[in-house]
């Protein structure tokens, strides 16, 4: 690790205007026709309010990283097809504007699929409404899609290149473990340079999927987390006399529900980063900051089993999902400032956390209270999947949850042929009978008197974000549901997506009451945090103490603080408490609202410390 890299001049600033930008040459990088080494770290500006963005750079810096990572989300951009926004937490041009002003590089990495544990690995799922999608290939259908949002992309993504900070942007993700089409790579490769993208292009895959995602005119790079013997040299298999770039080196992992807290050794992370870093290579890390799965944003896992990831995207990553420092932080700055040999600015005071302590939810509401005052159901013949309701410019339901109601004669056996996507709450009238999911397909229902109301609330818990299952992510009811071998029909269908507009409704709809000492869901429920102070992040606890069964602990819903939807909670963990920032969050007092599915606590407990579960190292 002798070299000595003093970058001190190649900042993008200094850069405005540049001509010759990122090349390679005899298996190195120039940059501006002086020798770079790429020192890069992932930071996703969807996952972090934007109060924050400038903060987590500065801590990049401090760390001895020349260059910032991003993916681009196509299914945030364009919510409703054809409805672009890049404003606010969207505000694409504003971070890596702000990524430049602060002496970071960007590896731009616009997919349009970037994977990430993202619902749908960023595509918008009202692409699934057409029956014969399919994701990531030329099928006309998908390319129209993708050059109508590239159309809108580029011109934001175009004069940031010579003028701004990207120095290199990425043409789809991991394709080479996908690898359905082979004039794929080239399509998307033209979609980009048609649009007048003329930095270095490049790929990224793991070693499995390596020459399966190539494309002439971009660089290979490889993603892994332990470093094989010859992994690196085997690019050289690939492509010759180029230098070598890990894309992505895991500096840990994510978490699904019901599964451990991960964590990956800091030690052996950074005397792999060092061994990297001896081959001559350049590197990034993915995460150096992972942020928050806010909303219903999170992806899912389908190998053997259906797998919902977290709302934490902490990733055990060289920050905390909160943006703290870890052991990571220091040992990796550490080594970063005696390869470049200059010294590193000062690490930013980090913000301090607040326990606000416990908030009382004092009013509750029903959902069968809600449903007629505030939601108009569609009425279909047949059950009807989530992306293909009528709704939102005919965009269809992309999240959240949706109700369908039959009228059923007697009792019986329930069968849902496993047509139920993710997991729905049975209910003849207002009385809850069990759940469906991918392991549960039966039920038994109680036999009644007359004709009788059956309920079906049926959970979206994620899109799968990996994997060749993309085309088959339909959500809600996808097909037939029986009862004693004859299917229901004639349905009305609710769309619970829980927008800012609902949530806003919510508020001054009649029938809040006070919350009884014992109370089933699915129901909505509402307090108040008063803050007297300038506000600060915290931590919000949902779970009952293990050592005391009173108050009982929530069991599985949604939390929305000031219209924000915070995220999912889930009794089985391991995540139990979910990061409030403080930007979210006023002087005064703060509206607290709760959607339980089932059993309601009293409180939820605010507090400094996140809690994300029992851990267990990676292999």
């Amino acid at each position: 690790l002798s070299s000595r890299f003093n970058w001190s001049e190649l900042i993008p600033l200094r850069l405005w205007g540049r001509t010759l930008g990122l090349q390679t040459e005899n298996s190195q990088f120039l940059l501006e026709g002086m020798p770079f080494r790429i020192f890069g770290g992932s930071m996703h500006y969807f996952r972090v309010p934007r109060e924050y963005w400038e903060d987590r750079m500065l801590k990049m810096k401090a760390c001895g990283l020349n260059t910032l990572t991003t993916y681009v989300p196509w299914n945030l951009h364009e919510q409703e097809r054809g409805k672009f926004d890049f404003s606010r937490n969207l505000d694409l041009e504003a971070f890596l504007s702000l990524a430049a002003k602060n002496g970071l590089w960007v590896i731009l990495r616009p997919g349009p699929y970037i994977c990430s544990e993202w619902d749908l690995g960023g595509l918008p799922s009202w692409l699934l409404q057409d029956p014969d999608m399919q994701l990531r290939t030329t099928y006309k259908g998908f390319t129209e899609a993708v050059d109508a949002y590239f159309d809108h992309l580029m011109p934001i993504v175009v004069p940031l290149q010579a003028r701004g900070p990207i120095i290199a942007v990425q043409v789809e993700n991991e394709y080479g473990s996908y690898a359905k089409d082979p004039n794929y790579m080239t399509y998307v490769k033209m979609a980009l340079l048609n649009r007048g993208i003329v930095e270095m292009l490049m790929t990224s895959d793991n070693k499995n999927g390596l020459s399966f995602g190539l494309v002439e005119g971009a660089l290979a790079t490889v993603n892994f987390q332990k470093l094989e013997p010859g992994l690196l040299k085997y690019l050289d298999t690939v492509q010759r006399d180029q230098p070598k770039m890990v894309m992505e080196y895991w500096t840990g992992w994510f978490d699904n529900w019901g599964g451990p807290h991960y964590v990956f050794d800091a030690d052996e992370m950074v005397n792999t980063v060092a061994s990297v870093l001896k081959l001559g290579a350049s590197i990034n890390l993915y995460m150096f900051h992972g942020g928050t799965n806010f909303g219903f944003m999170n992806g899912a896992l389908e190998a053997d089993e259906y797998k919902s990831d977290v709302t934490s995207y902490d990733y055990d990553a060289v920050l905390t999902e909160a943006g703290d420092y870890t052991s990571k932080f220091f040992k990796l700055r550490q080594l970063f400032s005696m390869v470049i040999g200059q010294p590193l600015p000062l690490p930013p005071m980090i913000e301090s956390k607040a326990s606000y302590g416990a908030i009382l939810l004092h009013q509750y509401i029903s959902l069968w209270d809600v449903l007629p005052s505030l939601l108009q159901p569609i009425k279909s013949e047949f059950p009807v999947n989530m992306e293909n309701l009528h709704l939102n410019d005919s965009s269809g339901q992309s999240y959240g949850y949706v109700l369908y109601e039959a009228v059923i004669f007697g009792g019986g056996q329930l069968h849902s042929r496993d047509h139920v996507r993710d997991r729905a709450q049975v209910f003849v009238n207002t009385m809850y009978v069990g759940e469906l999911d991918y392991n549960t397909v039966e039920l038994s229902l109680p036999d009644g008197q007359g004709f009788r109301q059956l309920r079906l609330l049926v959970e979206n818990r994620g899109r799968v974000n990996y994997g060749l299952a993309l085309n088959e992510q339909r959500k809600g009811l996808i097909g037939d549901v029986f009862l004693n071998k004859t299917p229901l029909r004639n349905f009305k269908i609710y769309s619970l997506e829980m927008k800012p507009g609902f949530m806003k409704s919510l508020r001054h709809v009649a029938g809040w009451s006070a919350v009884p000492d014992y109370f089933v869901g699915p129901a909505f429920f509402r307090g108040r945090l008063w803050i007297e102070h300038q506000p600060q992040d915290t931590f919000l606890k949902l779970q009952a103490s293990p050592y005391f069964s009173f108050p009982p602990g929530w069991e599985k819903g949604v939390v929305f603080v000031n219209g924000q939807n915070l995220g999912r909670y889930w009794k089985i963990g391991p995540q139990e408490t979910l990061y409030l920032p403080g930007p979210w969050l006023w002087k005064g007092s703060n509206e607290i609202v709760i959607f339980e599915e089932r059993t309601a606590g009293r409180i939820i407990q605010s507090v400094d410390i996140p809690y994300l579960g029992r851990t267990q190292y990676v292999d």
